[in-house]
């Protein structure tokens, strides 16, 4: 009986694992995205790349599986939508602000995507009330307004970068609230991404090649290399846990994830660009872990996924 119990504690417990986990592991993208925009690499090409990547790793993935793909004229067009505003949209904004941005900045972006999710999942209806959710959502916010006061903006002119960082944000709060709400209980997670990924590349390709923005990988690797390729590995991994986290656990508690990406993302920038933020920066992870432990999973129907 209580080796039982002790595993029950443990299943419990894995929702806050695995956002933990793949939040820290995400938040390196920032500085990866950073060192692939100072190589002056165009956006389009590298969301092309990190489209083409995630598609080989979840591709080979469902096939190892034997998983199958939704290719049915609905099961399309959700991967569609998950495609538009999960990977293309948010993506391209993202790699177009990391070259004016500074690391902390793209970092604190994120972290608004709790809020915003749980803003629309109140108007639409899918979520309710609850105070203490609230509080761990409000600690959240209170933690990303002190963590961007001290050298939030250093020049205004980054001000429409930042609007386009946000913009990122909105893109999957939408995201969030469509894998939550109109995504059936029996769709594998895994098969889905692979799909979305399928899709951008498949858009993504002559819209490249239009516009002159492949970004071409040479051997022996360098740092625009490794930097593409470490995204593109890590982002289909956090990805996968991401709307995993969603459909298990609710949109809003998945969306805590920004929190500890944001976290990490600064970790991360002081440790590859050797930025040294300030005491407010361990003053703001505190808020956030206390964030992270208020909002709990939702009871939500089973749903598959073969991760």
């Amino acid at each position: 009986m209580n080796k039982l119990q002790a595993l029950l504690q443990v299943a419990s417990l894995l929702p806050y694992i695995l956002l933990v986990t793949a939040g820290l592991i995400w938040g390196v993208t920032f500085s990866l995205a950073k060192i692939a925009a100072e190589a002056s690499a165009h956006p389009i090409g590298l969301t092309l790349w990190q489209c083409a990547i995630g598609l080989a790793i979840l591709g080979a993935f469902c096939l190892s599986r034997r998983i199958p793909l939704d290719l049915s004229g609905r099961g399309l067009l959700r991967a569609m939508f998950v495609a538009l505003t999960g990977t293309i949209l948010p993506t391209t904004f993202y790699f177009y602000s990391a070259a004016k941005l500074p690391v902390a900045i793209l970092s604190i972006t994120v972290a608004m995507v709790p809020i915003l999710t749980y803003g629309a999942s109140l108007v639409i209806g899918s979520d309710h009330y609850q105070p203490k959710r609230v509080l761990g959502l409000g600690l959240g916010l209170v933690g990303i307004v002190l963590l961007s006061q001290p050298e939030a903006l250093p020049d205004r002119s980054m001000l429409p970068w930042l609007v386009l960082a946000i913009l990122c944000a909105v893109c999957y709060s939408v995201e969030n609230l469509f894998v939550d709400s109109w995504i059936p209980p029996a769709t594998d997670m895994a098969a889905l991404l692979a799909t979305s990924m399928l899709i951008s590349t498949v858009l993504l390709l002559p819209l490249v090649f239009l516009m002159d923005s492949f970004v071409p990988l040479q051997f022996p690797f360098g740092a625009l290399e490794f930097a593409v390729a470490g995204m593109g590995v890590v982002t289909s991994f956090a990805y996968v846990v991401f709307l995993y986290l969603i459909q298990t656990s609710g949109a809003v508690f998945a969306s805590m994830m920004a929190y500890a990406v944001t976290f990490s993302g600064v970790a991360w920038g002081m440790i590859i660009f050797g930025e040294r933020p300030s005491g407010m920066v361990w003053l703001v992870l505190v808020l956030m872990v206390l964030g992270m432990g208020l909002v709990k999973p939702l009871q939500k129907e089973k749903r598959t996924a073969s991760i």
